[in-house]
């Protein structure tokens, strides 16, 4: 095979979905029938290849995205599957930075969910071309078009429908394929893996050729060849169908959606083929490009094994104690033994080993080219984020953007030895986990961990006594507030003090002044050079935004709010940066007191799905705990609530709520905003 064909063949892909919608076993039958694994791994059994840690196959859900490889049709597919749940949505973030097209799984019967709507935006977010299967259309309630059609109103997508299901529920039979306009049927008896393609039965028909002329219509509308034919009403040859598809999906003008029942083995075989001809290689993406670390000047990086190397360091996972960095390969090659350098700490680090992943197994090889996605061992600083190239071709890919922190727990050893191991524990997840974070309290002396959810921080102690048999005792959650101001203030600070043998002065004005929420805070300087020469101010500001780190009433952060120099004093020979840096500090904080500081709530972002005779006492918990009801809809036979509330409030809400719905209500909750209650 050429090297050019070898990038055109590859398919780097992710599957994404919301919680239990069935990605993951979508997954295990993609590898089942592509000959990766040899027996189906069943979630429901903990035996799923792809959720190989404890913790996930105990709670039965996709903690960290893995990788894996595996061939279809001589394509290489690339596979990373990714959690549905809310806490772990940076697992998703950093795998879509990477990804050239991704799989949208939706459950037939609960459509569009909440964090299906998260995925798909941080899909859009890095421009990313998708196919959507909808999953579960043997269940009870399932309903195709309902799904389609929220597909449109909640994802804004325009969805192409490229299958039809035969049959519903426990009758679901098969699908007929609108392009090749024949029937698909499963054969039980092979676990899936043999299937018939059929002519469409009359009594089907009509309803196949009127969605095969709706199908041709959507592709003529976003594509010149095929709308010339139409037109024309000359015969619409398959390939070139197929070749519009896939112009379209790629170019982001539509969605190919597909159906089927994973776990009753029907409908991935058709859905491996999507990705075959819908999705692109890594050829097929218009060229990442980087910035030079010194001129900051534009870099292309072709997709091609002779340019310069780009790889970017999308995930790093301490695996049995030592460090695994999964690296995506942009241009050029990464070769086993060989120096690489990190643009952003200005360091070479060493490749020690290059490893193929699948989930947890590895396999050992010589070098990987463009458009690969592998493990490295032996990068000792380099970490999530970060670009690796060649010191005589350096080049910076644009940094990930990762999400804040909204809870928090108390941790403390529980013996002498599990103090030893603890920092080091903690560091290890760090290193892992960019929304993990760690601090002392200064106040009580506690160890203080930072998440993005109950379940999260749950998985992290769970983890910690596990893998590493560190014994912690838990706090209760604590809420990681935000502090502002109510009211314009200004305060005046000097600072007049010999300092080893040295005399420091200055003083400082400044006023305070709050502003709208989610307008972060900002510096002006209102004075003139005589009053404080201007070097000073780089100075004033850099002590007052640190300042601003450390709240008057609780010592939370400061947010929105305007700083301005508005005066001070300055003398020859004796003003110096030490003075106007403790002088600035200690204004800011005098400001923040008398301007009526007070406390930001975190505020969720809560949907809860519900059937319509528990809405009342639903909404009666929501509006105890300080929750505002934005919005009701209908959604078949249950009713979804849109609603805001405060994360103090809503611990062990999903308790709540299943005693309220007797337990057939469910919610999910993500980070909304910073307000007062």
């Amino acid at each position: 095979m050429k090297k050019t064909d070898r990038i055109k063949n590859i398919r780097n892909i992710g599957i994404m979905a919301h919680i239990d919608a069935g990605k993951t076993t979508v997954t295990e039958r993609i590898l089942y029938y592509t000959g990766r694994s040899h027996k189906l791994g069943e979630v429901h059994d903990g035996e799923a290849v792809m959720d190989w840690m404890v913790d996930e196959q105990e709670r039965g859900i996709t903690i960290t995205s893995a990788v894996t490889t595996c061939l279809w049709r001589e394509k290489e597919i690339q596979l990373i599957d990714t959690p549905g749940h809310v806490d772990f949505t940076i697992e998703v973030e950093r795998s879509l930075r990477v990804l050239d097209g991704a799989i949208g799984v939706f459950c037939a019967v609960g459509g569009v969910e909440p964090q299906s709507e998260t995925v798909w935006r941080q899909a859009d977010k890095y421009k990313v071309p998708k196919i959507a299967f909808v999953n579960k259309l043997d269940r009870i309630g399932a309903d195709f078009f309902a799904t389609v059609e929220m597909m449109k109103t909640r994802l804004n997508a325009n969805p192409l429908i490229l299958q039809l299901p035969v049959g519903a529920e426990d009758q679901f039979s098969g699908v007929i394929d609108l392009v090749r306009m024949n029937r698909v049927v499963w054969d039980d008896d092979s676990l899936g893996a043999a299937f018939t393609l059929t002519d469409i039965p009359q009594a089907l028909l009509a309803e196949a050729e009127t969605y095969r002329e709706l199908l041709v219509e959507a592709i003529a509308e976003v594509d010149d060849g095929i709308m010339e034919s139409y037109l024309s009403e000359t015969p619409i040859d398959q390939e070139a169908l197929i070749e519009a598809i896939r112009r379209a999906t790629i170019g982001l003008k539509l969605v190919p959606v597909l159906c089927g029942s994973a776990l009753k083995n029907k409908g991935i075989q058709p859905l491996l083929d999507a990705i075959d001809r819908f999705l692109p290689s890594p050829a097929d993406v218009p060229p990442i490009a980087g910035i030079h670390p010194e001129t900051g000047e534009s870099v292309d990086c072709p997709p091609t094994d002779k340019a310069p190397l780009a790889a970017l360091i999308f995930k790093v996972s301490m695996a049995e104690g030592r460090k695994l960095s999964f690296v995506r390969v942009y241009s050029g090659k990464l070769k086993d033994k060989e120096d690489v350098y990190n643009p952003a700490l200005g360091k070479k680090e060493k490749i020690s080993r290059i490893l193929r992943m699948h989930a947890n197994k590895r396999e050992r090889i010589e070098e990987i080219g463009a458009g690969g996605i592998v493990g490295i061992i032996g990068l000792k600083d380099s970490s999530t984020g970060d670009t690796l190239c060649h010191a005589d071709h350096p080049l910076l890919l644009e940094k990930m953007e990762f999400y804040e922190p909204v809870i928090s727990v108390a941790i403390e050893p529980k013996t002498h030895a599990d103090q030893e191991k603890l920092e080091q524990v903690l560091e290890k997840f760090v290193a892992e986990d960019p929304t993990l974070r760690v601090k002392q309290d200064e106040d009580t002396g506690q160890t203080i961990l930072s998440g993005m959810g109950e379940l999260h921080l749950e998985v992290i102690v769970s983890r910690m006594m596990r893998e590493f048999n560190t014994q912690v005792n838990v706090g209760k959650p604590q809420v990681v507030y935000r502090e502002t101001i109510s009211q314009e203030a200004g305060a005046s600070a000097r600072f007049d003090n010999e300092v080893s043998g040295q005399r420091h002065f200055a003083r400082v004005d400044l006023r305070v002044r709050p502003l709208a929420r989610g307008s972060e805070n900002r510096f002006l300087s209102k004075i003139r050079d005589e009053t404080i020469p201007a070097v000073f101010v780089p100075v004033i500001e850099k002590s007052v935004m640190e300042a601003l780190e450390s709240g008057a009433l609780m010592g939370y952060p400061v947010v929105d709010v305007e700083i301005a120099l508005v005066g001070g004093e300055h003398r020859d020979g004796a003003s110096t940066e030490l003075a106007y840096k403790v002088s600035a500090s200690m204004a800011v904080n005098d400001a923040l007191n008398k301007g009526g500081p007070f406390l930001l709530d975190p505020i969720m972002a809560v949907e809860i799905f519900i059937p319509e005779s528990f809405v009342g006492e639903v909404i009666g918990d929501l509006n105890a705990r300080g929750g505002k009801i934005e919005a009701i809809a209908h959604k078949g036979s249950a009713q979804v609530i849109s609603a805001t509330a405060p994360l103090a409030k809503m611990f062990g809400y999903s308790t709540s709520l299943r005693s309220a719905s007797q337990g057939r209500g469910t919610f999910t909750m993500l980070f909304s905003h910073f307000d007062s209650r």
